[in-house]
């Protein structure tokens, strides 16, 4: 069973910021699309923020300007920094690895991001 590996999450004031990090096994960060997704109580699951095995990224236009995914190869690390936090960045986040063919998804355990006065 893969395993991918969160933390970073916690509560911080409106305009702070917080950094995610997420470990894969090498098999698998080597290889797969690694990303952030997020869901708010009463809402959705959303795209936060992908970057390809290449390091093409990608960004829900709510992060843009805020947020960078990068990857840390020699850690097999996936990092999600978060800057300039609102109120309504308030989630869940998850740490997903994605394979296109044969489609193959792997989720971490989640984990809370608060952004609260």
């Amino acid at each position: 069973q893969v395993q991918l590996v969160e933390s970073g999450g916690g509560l911080v004031q409106p305009g702070g910021s917080l950094r995610l990090s997420c470990a894969a096994p090498k098999s698998i960060f080597s290889i797969y699309r690694m990303g952030w997704y997020r869901q708010a109580p009463g809402k959705q699951h959303d795209l936060v923020a992908t970057i390809t095995s290449g390091g093409s990224t990608n960004y829900a236009d709510s992060v843009k300007d805020r947020f960078t995914i990068s990857r840390d190869n020699a850690k097999n690390t996936v990092l999600l920094q978060m800057n300039g936090l609102k109120p309504e960045d308030t989630a869940v986040y998850y740490c997903n690895a994605y394979y296109a063919s044969p489609a193959r998804h792997y989720w971490g355990q989640g984990t809370q991001v608060t952004v609260s006065s």
